[in-house]
């Protein structure tokens, strides 16, 4: 095992430390949800801030402010730093195990399974938000279960990824046949699934995803060696040691405890876990045992700026979020096809 902890096939030529930065990323993270915690329709001060957060009301803009801080807003940025955590480094332990830098946690069915899930629901008339989150989870295990069970045929995991390809197909189109049976009140909550929102981020919705995506998250970070002996090839990494089959089956199953309860509680957010793992990647260079941790913290950043940039740029109405990531992480897309084309 000592080989591979010193395993670096793509590195850059000065790798940093961890610590430094992972700390730097925090720091960030951390002056951005306050930040944007601050700002949207009402905005606070900086100076109220820590009244607002530690301190009891004194004026009626007081009173409000820390309402609106402690209430709706502090909860909603830190669940949107929890999903983009999540879907980020979700997106890097797929394209370790695709060996593609194009792989995402969708690829596999995972999203689009949750979708149809969640319109099924609604228009066979489900209304609760925790209904409709069940059925979106059950979704996305039940298409990772069908594309899994299709693509185990094949020895290589090119052929759950073939798998997978056809299971969005299905899902998208059966999502399309729900929503034109959907009426129009229907259709309105149909909007929240195809390009997701953040709005239902609360305490107690933080309180009961916070610590399974920290868990999830911390076991896949566990991962790193298998991750980076996967970069060499299935047959290479297995001459290291590692049982491919089953490693290739826990990073699955990770990801999909992972992105399913986010879809439920989110919809689909395009692009996080594409496009945050590789502009890390290109930056810090390949190991998992810095790009994991760094995925992490960079897609929190990410989908907070994607939260705050959806909340303020149309005041008094607000774009859903799937509509902002896909504008900023589609062109970056396209770059991607363009120059892994040339490679």
């Amino acid at each position: 095992m000592r080989s591979v902890k010193n395993l670096n096939p793509i590195a850059p030529a000065r790798q940093p430390a961890l610590t430094t930065i992972c700390t730097m990323l925090a720091v960030v993270l951390v002056l951005l949800v306050l930040i944007a915690s601050s700002s949207g329709s009402v905005d606070i001060p900086w100076s109220a801030l820590p009244r607002a957060l530690f301190a009891a009301p004194v004026t009626p803009d007081e009173q409000l402010w820390q309402s609106i801080l402690r209430d709706v807003r502090l909860p909603r940025v830190i669940f949107a730093a929890l999903c983009g955590g999540g879907l980020a480094v979700a997106g890097a332990a797929m394209q370790a195990l695709f060996r593609n830098p194009l792989a995402e946690p969708g690829l596999v069915g995972i999203s689009a399974g949750g979708a149809l899930g969640a319109v099924s629901a609604i228009v066979f008339g489900a209304s609760s938000f925790g209904l409709i989150a069940v059925a979106a989870f059950a979704g996305s295990l039940l298409a990772l279960f069908a594309a899994w069970q299709i693509g185990r045929r094949s020895r290589a995991v090119a052929g759950l990824l073939l798998a997978g390809v056809a299971i969005n197909a299905i899902c998208g189109s059966l999502t399309a046949l729900c929503t034109w049976q959907a009426t129009d009140a229907q259709l309105r909550s149909l909007t929240f699934w195809s390009l997701g929102s953040l709005a239902g981020g609360n305490w107690l919705l933080l309180a009961l995803l916070g610590p399974w995506t920290l868990l999830i998250s911390a076991l896949l970070l566990r991962e790193w060696r298998g991750m980076n002996a996967l970069l060499l090839g299935e047959r290479e990494a297995g001459h290291l040691g590692f049982a491919i089959r089953a490693l290739q089956r826990r990073l699955i199953i990770m990801v999909a405890l992972l992105v399913g309860p986010l879809v439920a509680a989110c919809g689909t957010i395009a692009f996080v876990g594409l496009v945050v793992p590789h502009m890390v990647r290109l930056t810090l260079g390949a190991r998992h045992q810095l790009l994991l941790p760094a995925s992490l913290l960079s897609g929190a950043i990410a989908l907070v700026l994607a939260d705050w940039a959806a909340r303020t740029l149309a005041i008094p109405s607000e774009i859903p979020i799937g509509i902002v990531t896909s504008l900023a992480g589609g062109p970056f897309f396209l770059w991607l096809l363009a120059r892994w084309s040339k490679a």
